[in-house]
């Protein structure tokens, strides 16, 4: 009876989470950008581009392996383009903490011409949460991801958060 009771809470709990995702990005995105799982993103046949949407200071705690820095506050797409394939159907996963500020650079890619680009739903914190790795500038593998602040922070789970 124990195990089903923890199993319950397990569930619950969950799915509590996921709805409040939901309720999130549905507040802040317009998705005028098709999303991608973390679950399907971490398919070892999927082949993708990541581009890191987050700040520099954040970057730098930690991101995807094999993630392309591009920014937000100060992202420009001439120079992102210049560091992506001239194959505009190149498959392209933009990311960020939850998936708000990488839906506002995913769709000026897909404005450009890029036609095969994604938001990672529920961002790197989607994919720690999952327990999936993340490294940091060196390419080690590391527990820190950078939270935000308090009031986003509170959507990682997993992983030791920084601010």
């Amino acid at each position: 009876m124990k195990k089903i009771c923890i199993l319950f809470l397990l569930i619950t709990s969950t799915v509590t989470a996921q709805k409040k995702l939901d309720k999130l990005l549905n507040t802040w995105n317009t998705r005028n950008v098709p999303y991608i799982s973390v679950q399907t993103l971490a398919l070892p046949k999927t082949e993708a581009i990541l581009l890191d949407a987050r700040e520099p200071k954040e970057y730098e705690v930690s991101h995807l392996k094999d993630a392309i820095y591009v920014g937000y506050n100060k992202f420009k797409l001439k120079e992102t383009v210049a560091k992506l394939p001239k194959d505009k159907d190149a498959k392209i996963v933009v990311y960020c903490s939850l998936g708000v500020r990488s839906e506002t650079v995913a769709h000026k890619l897909i404005e450009a011409g890029y036609t095969n680009v994604y938001n990672l739903y529920g961002g790197i914190f989607k994919w720690k949460n999952n327990n999936f790795k993340v490294v940091d500038t060196l390419g080690n593998t590391t527990e820190k991801v950078h939270a935000f602040d308090k009031k986003w922070g509170k959507y990682l789970k997993e992983g030791k958060k920084v601010y």
